[in-house]
């Protein structure tokens, strides 16, 4: 896939397509040696996609979630992933098992570094970011600009500016992007947010968002005791670390203890939020803004916290009592409620009777927007017909400048008003954490 070129039409430096190049090495092998047979998936026959349709992808930051996503990837019959870049060794060599098990061959390749890997691999139409947080926008800037295709987990940026950034970038390079937010392709979310929007509430007075029940809004700015480092082969440091803070090596860090610290984590808040506000956000059709209003609540999670869009609508956070599943999110109008959570069979609603259309909502949704009930899917058809993904670069700036509104909210211990057209809070003091100072070389 070429970047702003039809797969069938990828132009080598040659000037000949793959499919041509594939076609005049086809004819010249039967000239040379005519009992030579090319195999059926050569030629897309029983199913098979040709190589030269295939949306060639490579991997960023490897490790749990991202061996989850790149599985889900995988199973697409019109993508391979070839090669994969992790700054630790484990994980971006079973990153690569997992890959050649998948494809029955030994043909993934690796790199620790990825600025190599992304100026060497011209070839590559498409990356999974899946580092943890602190590296989203900023590897996501780096891949657009090296004219990638995007799909980043969440949450996507670290401040308002890093999501401007994102947001710049993909328009001015013409590149997709998907942000993680898998709920905004999933049935019963999608029933609930259209339940929503199609005003069978009746008038939507609130939406409830679940925040993660674990850390805290307030983070930790103490470093782990320092370790000895290992060596750059076996975990590049430097990298690893990007555009954070210089910090002595600890072995907790690769094990998920960066979350909770103000360096690499976005906070309970922005843990669910970075889901839970984009749905609730949809629901309320408020997906190109964000709250106006965020009113400070005396504890250290954001529990309770109550926020108010310009048109009077609020969106309250809570961290548990309202779901008994995961990412939860409730829309209240006049004539009813619906809510939903992981790990639903169906959405609870006010109503039994509210069900009955199930299935007709969502299939009105599908064919209304052309988004398919498959976040990876819906990113891959965009990849080749270069329409905007659901979770669009625009869906991610808004609903990730909540985040860190509420975050900065909860840090200043105060009310505060937000201008969504400006990005500028009405407080000197809070538009300071708009952006933060990042470690050379690395910037956007």
């Amino acid at each position: 896939m070429g970047q702003k070129q039809s797969s069938s039409s990828k132009v080598t430096r040659g000037g000949v397509s793959r499919r041509q190049m594939l076609k005049q090495t086809a004819m010249a092998g039967g000239v040379m040696a005519a009992p030579h047979i090319v195999p059926a998936s050569v030629l897309g026959r029983n199913g098979a996609v040709p190589p030269s349709e295939k949306i060639v992808l490579g991997g960023i930051g490897i490790g749990g979630r991202g061996i989850h996503d790149l599985r889900w990837m995988m199973q697409e019959q019109d993508v391979q992933c070839v090669a994969i870049c992790d700054a630790q060794k484990a994980r971006r060599e079973a990153a690569k098992k997992e890959v050649d098990e998948k494809y029955g061959n030994n043909d993934c390749a690796i790199y620790g570094d990825m600025q190599e890997f992304l100026a060497a691999r011209t070839d590559i139409d498409a990356v999974l970011i899946a580092t943890s947080d602190r590296w989203h926008a900023v590897a996501s800037v780096m891949a657009m600009r090296a004219g990638k295709d995007v799909f980043s987990e969440k949450p996507s940026c670290m401040t308002i500016a890093e999501g401007q950034a994102v947001v710049d970038t993909a328009k001015q390079y013409g590149r997709i992007y998907q942000t993680g937010t898998q709920r905004l392709s999933e049935d019963k979310f999608v029933f609930c947010i259209e339940m929503a929007r199609l005003g069978r509430l009746g008038k939507v007075h609130t939406a409830r968002a679940h925040i993660a029940p674990w850390d805290a809004a307030d983070l930790q700015k103490e470093w782990l005791p320092p370790e000895p480092l290992p060596s750059a082969e076996e975990v590049n440091w430097d990298l690893w670390l990007g555009p954070c803070p210089w910090r002595p090596f600890n072995s907790s860090y690769l094990r998920g203890a960066w979350r909770g610290h103000y360096d690499f984590h976005t906070s309970c808040i922005g843990e669910w939020g970075a889901h839970t506000f984009a749905q609730s956000q949809a629901g309320l059709n408020m997906l190109d803004t964000s709250p106006t209003e965020y009113q400070y609540v005396e504890n250290n999670t954001g529990d309770g916290m109550v926020t108010k869009f310009a048109n009077g609508t609020q969106m309250i956070l809570h961290r548990e009592g309202w779901w008994t599943g995961s990412c939860g999110m409730r829309f209240e109008g006049s004539d009813g409620w619906v809510s939903c959570a992981d790990g639903y069979k169906t959405p609870e609603v006010s109503d039994p009777s509210m069900l009955a259309d199930f299935d007709k909502i969502v299939a009105d949704y599908v064919e209304r927007t052309g988004h398919p009930m498959n976040h990876v899917r819906d990113f891959f058809n965009s990849v080749r017909s270069r329409k905007p993904t659901v979770a669009n670069p625009e869906v991610m700036f808004h609903s990730m400048s909540t985040v860190h509104a509420a975050n900065i909210c909860m840090w200043l211990r105060r009310n505060l008003k937000y201008n969504p057209a400006k990005s500028e809070f009405e407080d000197a003091d809070a538009n300071g954490f708009r952006s933060r100072p990042m470690r050379a070389p690395w910037g956007i």
